[in-house]
C-alpha cells in the first residue's frame, strides 16, 4: 500500500500537492474511488481567488472525476469493485423527494465534492482516491463505449452547459448570448445548437477562446461596445432573447441585462459570489425572466 496524495487547498492563492490519509468506508452506502482523471472546474477557482468563499485549509480539491472502485460498503448494490465509474459534482441519494423530482444537486442528503467548512463536508476528487456516500444513487458506470475524457464532461460541465440552455429559453429564430467561453461556455454553444439556435454571439475576454467559440459558430467577441452593436444587427435592435452566462461576476451579470430584451431570459449558471449587478426593479422594467440554480447533473447524466 502506497501513500495517498492530494491537491489541497492550503490559502486564496495557495494550493499543495500533499500526502494524505487513505479514505476509508465510513457508511454501508460509501464507495471508494481510485482516481483515474480528474477536472479543474472554475468554481474550484472561487476559494483560491477568494471571491467571498473560503473552504477549510487541507480540503482536497475538485469535484469531477472519473476512476474506478476500489471498496463498496455493505448496502451499495448499483456498482461493484473494479467498475470504471463516473460522479456528479455532488452527491445524491436518488430516492428523496427531491431526487425524484429530478433536482439531484439539492438532494436532502446530498453534500458537494472539495467542499469542507468548519469540519463538514467532503473531499474532493483531484487525489489519488476518493470516498463517495450515497454511491448508488452518486455513481453511474462508464458505458464502454464513452472515453474516460467523456465522462468527466457529462460529471459537469456538459450537463451543466446543457441545463443552463434548458433554462434559456431558446428560440430557433431568436438571438442568443453565451457569456464566458470556458469550457462550460462553449459546450453552452453547442448546446444551444442543439436546442435550435441559430445565431449565437459569444463573449469572452481570452482571445483563445474567441477563437474557439467562433470554431463552433458563434460571433465571437470580446467586451465592449461591439458586443451591443452586433445583438443589435442580428436582433433588429430590440435586444437577445436568450442570455446564457456562465461568468457569475457582476461584471458579467450586468452585460447579461443591458443585451437582453424586454421579454427575454437570462440564465445565470455562472456561480454567483458577489451582489447583484442590477436591481429587483430593473429586473422589472424589462419584464425579465431570470432563471439559475446548481445543475442537477446526475439527472443529466443518464439522458445526455
Amino acid at each position: 500500500c502506497y501513500p495517498m496524495h492530494g491537491i489541497c487547498f492550503v490559502a486564496p492563492g495557495q494550493v499543495e500537492w500533499r500526502e494524505l490519509d487513505d479514505p476509508r468506508i465510513e457508511q454501508p452506502t460509501d464507495a471508494l474511488v481510485e482516481v483515474e482523471i480528474a477536472g479543474l472546474c472554475g468554481s474550484d477557482l472561487h476559494p483560491f481567488f477568494a471571491r467571498g468563499v473560503g473552504l477549510d485549509p487541507g480540503t482536497v480539491m475538485g469535484h469531477e472525476f472519473v476512476g474506478r472502485i476500489v471498496d463498496v460498503g455493505t448496502a451499495v448494490q448499483s456498482v461493484r469493485v473494479g467498475d470504471r465509474v463516473y460522479a456528479p459534482f455532488s452527491t445524491s441519494c436518488g430516492t428523496c423527494q427531491t431526487c425524484q423530482s429530478g433536482l439531484t444537486s439539492r438532494c436532502e442528503r446530498g453534500q458537494l465534492f472539495g467542499w469542507r467548512q468548519h469540519g463538514v463536508g467532503l473531499h474532493g476528487g483531484q487525489a489519488e482516491r476518493v470516498r463517495v456516500p450515497l454511491a448508488d444513487g452518486t455513481l453511474k458506470v462508464v458505458p464502454s463505449a464513452l472515453s474516460p475524457d467523456a465522462a468527466l464532461l457529462l460529471g459537469d460541465n456538459f450537463s451543466t452547459a446543457w441545463f443552463c440552455a434548458d433554462l434559456a429559453a431558446i428560440r430557433p429564430e431568436g438571438v442568443t448570448v453565451v457569456i464566458g467561453c470556458g469550457s462550460v461556455g462553449l459546450l453552452g454553444i453547442l448546446a444551444a445548437r442543439a436546442h435550435g439556435a441559430s445565431s449565437i454571439v459569444a463573449v469572452d475576454l481570452v482571445p483563445e477562446r474567441r477563437d474557439r467559440a467562433a470554431a463552433l459558430g458563434a460571433v465571437a467577441l470580446a467586451p465592449g461596445p461591439e458586443v451591443a452593436e452586433a445583438v443589435a444587427s442580428l436582433a433588429g435592435m430590440r435586444g437577445a432573447d436568450s442570455i446564457m452566462e456562465f461568468v457569475g461576476l457582476p461584471a458579467a451579470q450586468r452585460l447579461a441585462w443591458e443585451l437582453v430584451r424586454p421579454g427575454g431570459t437570462i440564465a445565470a449558471i455562472g456561480c454567483h459570489c458577489a451582489p447583484f449587478a442590477f436591481t429587483p426593479s430593473e429586473a422589472y422594467d424589462k419584464n425579465l425572466t431570470y432563471r439559475t440554480g446548481r445543475c442537477p447533473a446526475r439527472h443529466y447524466m443518464d439522458p445526455l
